[in-house]
Formats: structure tokens, C-alpha cells, sequence
């Protein structure tokens, strides 16, 4: 299992299964990251947090967190 707290500045990658509970699971469904959405990540803070990425045509930061129930490809 890779997470997108794993994938490196500058990959794309594609959601295959979101971790998670309830409220935060919902949060980051909202946020437009489901299934099969790529993911293009723009950059990596130098401690790790936040991560900033591009999805469905918006740049978003996510947190360490919230990176590591993002199960991706």
C-alpha cells in the first residue's frame, strides 16, 4: 500500500482507496479526492507538512495527516 504522504514532488497519481473514519473521510471526499481522481503533487513543505497538490484543477495543502489515509497508484 503506498499513501500520498509517500509520493514525491512532481508524480501524478491516482486515488485507489480512501482510509479513514466519519467526519474526515467525508472532509476529504469534499474536497474532490474519490476514487480514481489523479493527483498531481506540486510540493513538499521541507518538514513534510503540508503537502500541496493539484486536484480536479485546484491546488489544495493537505496535511501529513490527512496525506497518509489517501491509498494511491
Amino acid at each position: 500500500m503506498r499513501t500520498l504522504k509517500e509520493a514525491k514532488c512532481g508524480q501524478t497519481v491516482s486515488v485507489v482507496k480512501l482510509h479513514g473514519e466519519g467526519a474526515v473521510k467525508r472532509r476529504i471526499m469534499d474536497m474532490g479526492i474519490t476514487k480514481g481522481t489523479q493527483i498531481y503533487v506540486r510540493k513538499v513543505a521541507p518538514l513534510g507538512d503540508p503537502v500541496e497538490v493539484t486536484v480536479r484543477g485546484y491546488e489544495l495543502s493537505l496535511r501529513k495527516a490527512d496525506a497518509q489515509m489517501i491509498e494511491v497508484q
